[in-house]
């Protein structure tokens, strides 16, 4: 009796420990050291907000969701092509390719999931832990066979597009919630095949992810920094969901039980075994995250945006908080980047009028690149499977480009093989040169 006893005074301690870190664990204290971003880099954001948002509407002359005072305007004119759930036949979510000539980006935008529609569920569940390897690192199997298909049904257009706009507009992948998994390795697939899509270079591919599922490891998160931007509001509960997103789903109905297995993993599961898992999947590239509370304090507060290139505390820890669904929606987030950017731009005013900026531009974009080169040489000393120097990588592809296949078709069978139906499947037998 007394051995029983004892067992229990322990599980009530430590659940008691658990739950009182968890209860004072705040969304703010998960960027509490990071650097502020500045309105040069942050500028975007609200932009390519507004382009996803454009994904929902039905009438993109007549939208329901009428744009804030002062922030981009999308004009219908220059969307290329509008793909929804019936061309995509399940196997993406509904997306538009875009041309903004004013910014020179070609912008493919992905919708989030939606809760009505199987075929979205299908391509979240299609995964299993350490199922799918790519460039060096584990990612997210049914987001991968999504991003293969968009290529290969948009790889011809972006090209012919870059090419009669004389190449040199960016091209800009982005996504919400679970197009924004897809987003996220599109803008890989590319890096990695840059002859497939006509030859964009590196430099002018961006991604943005905005409020970004888990989709891939640490190493290819890290790596990937310099031209993949997370853009997290606060609590959102699905950047720091850790948890393997099919077991969620399973589990919902049963939420003790799964706050229970949540409560054993943070207990007792160190921290260097997590990053040294090279299956666990992490949201990706460089993170920007919107702050607007603050632990105690009632109401929301100006926006501010905090921004880094984090290794180690990659948003581990789920907020409990009622606003944990709140910060996931798409148009919260797009209002409160245009707060924080107009706030940004503001208090950047205010710095040039009484003082010198502490900052150059050149500086500053001197400082994202040595933070990119830093977190890499994190990854590399914390022994993160996979993790290499960019560097490295590239000499070693050097000698692969001149071998690149003719279309996108050939790349993306290399992954997968089509059945009779025309569906996309796994091919365990064929593993590509670059994942050796």
């Amino acid at each position: 009796m007394s051995v029983t006893c004892g067992l229990e005074c322990v599980l009530c301690v430590g659940f008691s420990r658990w739950a009182w870190k968890r209860c004072t664990h705040v969304g703010s204290d998960d960027s509490a050291t990071w650097t502020t971003a500045t309105p040069e880099e942050f500028e975007p954001i609200p932009r390519i907000s507004r382009v996803i948002l454009a994904v929902y509407e039905p009438d993109l002359k007549n939208p329901k969701i009428s744009p804030s005072i002062g922030s981009f305007d999308l004009n219908p004119d220059w969307v290329i092509k509008r793909v929804t759930y019936e061309k995509t036949q399940g196997r993406s979510p509904p997306y538009i390719l875009y041309i903004d000539h004013n910014h020179r980006e070609i912008v493919l935008a992905i919708r989030g999931l939606n809760l009505a529609k199987e075929s979205d569920y299908k391509i979240l569940l299609d995964n299993k832990l350490g199922q799918k390897k790519l460039g060096g690192g584990f990612v997210h199997h049914g987001l991968l066979k999504s991003a293969g298909w968009v290529l290969d049904q948009e790889s011809e257009t972006i090209r012919k597009v870059w090419e009669e706009n004389g190449c040199v507009y960016d091209l800009v992948f982005a996504g919400h919630s679970l197009g924004s998994g897809v987003a996220s390795l599109m803008a890989v697939l590319v890096v990695i095949n840059p002859a497939m899509i006509g030859g964009i270079p590196r430099s002018k591919i961006r991604c943005f992810a905005l409020a970004p599922a888990r989709c891939m490891s640490l190493s290819l998160a890290v790596k990937y920094a310099d031209i993949i931007f997370s853009i997290i509001l606060q609590d959102d509960f699905l950047p720091r969901t850790a948890t393997p997103l099919q077991d969620i789903f399973k589990s919902i109905f049963c939420l003790p039980c799964l706050l229970f297995l949540v409560c054993l993993r943070d207990t007792f599961i160190p921290e260097d075994r997590k990053l040294k898992d090279p299956r666990r999947l992490y949201a990706p590239g460089r993170i920007y995250h919107i702050v607007e509370r603050k632990f105690c304090r009632c109401g929301r507060f100006p926006p501010e945006v905090r921004t880094a290139i984090p290794v180690d505390g990659r948003f581990e820890h789920i907020v409990l908080s009622s606003n944990a669904t709140a910060d996931h929606a798409l148009l919260w987030i797009e209002r409160e980047s245009e707060k924080a950017l107009q706030l940004l731009r503001e208090k950047s005013a205010e710095t040039v009028v009484t003082m010198a900026p502490k900052e150059k531009r050149m500086e500053r974009l001197n400082t994202l690149e040595k933070e990119h080169k830093d977190a890499l040489e994190r990854a590399v000393s914390l022994n993160i499977p996979h993790a290499v120097m960019v560097a490295e990588e590239e000499e070693s592809n050097n000698g692969e480009a001149s071998e690149s296949k003719s279309n996108w078709d050939e790349v993306v069978d290399q992954i997968f093989h089509r059945s009779n139906s025309g569906e996309y499947l796994f091919n365990e037998n064929v593993v590509p040169e670059t994942e050796r």
